[in-house]
């Protein structure tokens, strides 16, 4: 049986993991902490602006399961708030035992605390892998997930120091990526100015110690959106890592979003004066524990890639999510995780890679991130479909929409309709 090893737990392992197993590989996912999910274990944001046509366009082609865990485990659908619409959030307490039991039962080798050193090359291709406990792993192809950010001396030379995020590097271990095992020197992305990295975007606050007022908005409506006082404005807006939400809104009031914990879309804020704001007075940081003072930095680690998502320079070595470019968001981690991993086992299988064709707006972002990567004001954006340089793109080559039907139209016109289903599928390539 083929065998596909995946580095990274993130939600684009556990696509490319989903979908390997679907194509009939043996598969081990092998993550560096003790849960699944990485970001997503805080983030919660889905289907909003133009990732609803992503969303829908994945579900269109058969990779949607990872989509269908997540609607199953919604605390609110179609809200709005500054800049974004019909947005649905799902609960960060629940998905990642959710993600779990789903893989599990898909039959897929889970191992958790297991941060991956080093890596056997022969020729153009990775051979194994062994973890920080000498555990080796064999395989006949590889897919990258391990992410962009951290470890800690990047958060603290680039930013303001270990904020103590989800990512826990203290405790598990940096991120160590399998490109740069590989002998493969990987790109940087860079703010405006040149500055290297960019800081996540939102911080979770204690949702039961904010007032029961804003507790009460949160619930019934999934948004709550509080004016800053004049004198108390932050303006981070410039070192987001989501510049969806560099939004004036987003400087003038506290965004909050119902995800579990109270979502608030700014990188941090000074503990002293968030209690400065009614409702917040005994305001309280669950992600990052520090977000107070700052936040994790990211985008430090991006393979170079083609658009197959197959790693430059090793033959059976793929990349998905923020590994893969300057890619914000779950839904873009999954699209990405979903192909990379189809990819994977069609090179062990000696068929030709597929590349989704620019009609889709996934195969456009995969296609548009890599063109951008080369170019220095490119290095210095970050593309999702939810706003910002790409939903703008989206928007002026017709491919947003909320219609269902015409998205389905569009997978089938490209030859595409239901093709990640099942494994013994067609050959064919766009």
């Amino acid at each position: 049986m083929d065998r596909v090893i995946i580095a990274g737990g993130g939600w684009s392992g556990c696509a490319a993991a989903v979908q390997a197993k679907k194509e009939g590989a043996d598969v081990t996912l092998l993550e560096r902490t003790d849960m699944l999910l990485g970001t997503g274990l805080v983030g919660g944001i889905m289907r909003n602006n133009g990732r609803f046509t992503a969303a829908e366009e994945m579900i269109a082609m058969g990779g949607g399961e990872l989509f269908q865990v997540i609607e199953e485990n919604l605390k609110h659908k179609h809200i709005s708030f500054p800049g974004h619409e019909h947005g649905d959030l799902y609960d960060i307490g629940k998905i990642s035992g959710a993600v779990f039991r789903f893989l599990k039962e898909m039959g897929i080798h889970i191992y958790t605390k297991s941060r991956v050193l080093h890596a056997q090359m022969k020729d153009r291709r990775m051979i194994n892998v062994t973890d920080a406990e000498g555990n080796c792993y064999s395989g006949d192809g590889f897919v990258d997930a391990t992410g962009t950010a951290g470890p800690m001396n990047n958060c603290s030379k680039y930013g303001n120091g270990c904020a103590m995020c989800i990512l826990r590097c203290p405790s598990f271990g940096g991120r160590v990526s399998l490109t740069s095992l590989a002998g493969v020197q990987e790109k940087m992305g860079r703010r405006p100015g040149g500055a290297v990295g960019s800081m996540s975007g939102s911080c979770k606050l204690y949702k039961e110690s904010l007032s029961l007022e804003i507790q009460e908005r949160l619930g019934r409506d999934g948004v709550a959106v509080v004016p800053v006082p004049p004198e108390l404005v932050e303006d981070h807006l410039e070192k987001k890592s989501c510049q969806q939400y560099a939004l004036p809104e987003f400087r003038e009031n506290l965004v909050l979003l119902d995800t579990g914990h109270g979502k608030l879309m700014t990188p941090y804020f000074p503990l002293e004066k968030l209690q400065k704001i009614p409702g917040f007075e005994n305001a309280r940081y669950e992600d990052p524990y520090a977000g107070g003072k700052g936040n994790s930095m990211r985008y430090f680690a991006m393979a170079p890639r083609d658009n197959t998502l197959n790693v430059e320079g090793v033959d059976n070595l793929y990349c998905a999510g923020e590994k893969s470019g300057l890619l914000v968001g779950h839904t873009e981690a999954i699209v990405t995780g979903v192909l990379a991993g189809h990819n994977c086992v069609r090179r062990i299988q000696g068929k030709q890679q597929i590349i989704l064709p620019d009609t889709l707006a996934i195969g456009d972002i995969i296609s548009y991130v890599k063109q951008e990567m080369d170019t220095p004001e490119g290095m210095e954006r970050k593309y999702t479909f939810s706003g910002s340089f790409y939903f703008q793109r989206m928007k002026e080559k017709g491919l947003y929409t909320t219609d269902t039907a015409l998205i389905q139209k569009r997978v089938e016109e490209a030859g595409f309709s239901r093709y990640f289903s099942h494994s013994g599928k067609k050959d064919c390539v766009s």
